[in-house]
């Protein structure tokens, strides 16, 4: 993984359902969110870390978010919401936007962990209002225009998901 060592304020904005979507079907494996941070955050002033979590109510997701908060991360979640006709809708697509808009004054650089294509205008957005914009995902799963429009891309490597025996644990504990 090659980053630029930025000494600057910054925060991370990570898209999970995303990210768990992406892992899972591209490597059937789990991100390892502690190698991740410690990845992007090398040699900068981390302002905060913020992981965006659709819940499931038949799920229990509480020691997923609670190892998240452990490392440092602070956790959004909103219940999927059911629809009339029986589809389901769970993203946090708006919120992040929001959140990034809010934040970017502050900031020197914002990290979005997501590789849907909807973030596009939020990144031309952000990068004409003078923030740099790193986009981390992984780049099989990633929209050609969101790499594109963002000041750096960073794909995810092998080395930042968990192994494959200690996901099969995961999943068979739960």
């Amino acid at each position: 993984m090659e980053l630029q060592n930025l000494d600057r304020d910054w925060e991370f904005f990570v898209d999970v359902q995303n990210m768990f979507y992406s892992a899972k079907a591209l490597h059937q494996s789990k991100i390892d969110y502690s190698k991740l941070l410690q990845e992007i955050a090398t040699n900068r002033d981390l302002v905060r870390a913020v992981a965006y979590a659709v819940h499931k109510p038949d799920v229990d997701q509480s020691g997923f978010t609670d190892a998240l908060k452990r490392l440092g991360y602070e956790i959004k979640t909103k219940e999927l919401r059911l629809r009339p006709d029986g589809t389901a809708k769970g993203d946090w697509d708006m919120g992040i936007a929001i959140d990034t808009i809010a934040m970017a004054p502050k900031l020197d650089t914002v990290v979005l962990v997501t590789g849907d294509g909807d973030f596009v205008p939020l990144v031309e957005m952000l990068k004409a209002h003078g923030c740099r914009v790193e986009v981390v995902s992984f780049r099989k799963s990633t929209a050609i225009e969101l790499i594109e429009s963002s000041t750096q891309y960073t794909a995810i490597e092998e080395s930042m998901l968990f192994k494959e025996k200690k996901f099969i644990k995961n999943v068979t504990s739960n």
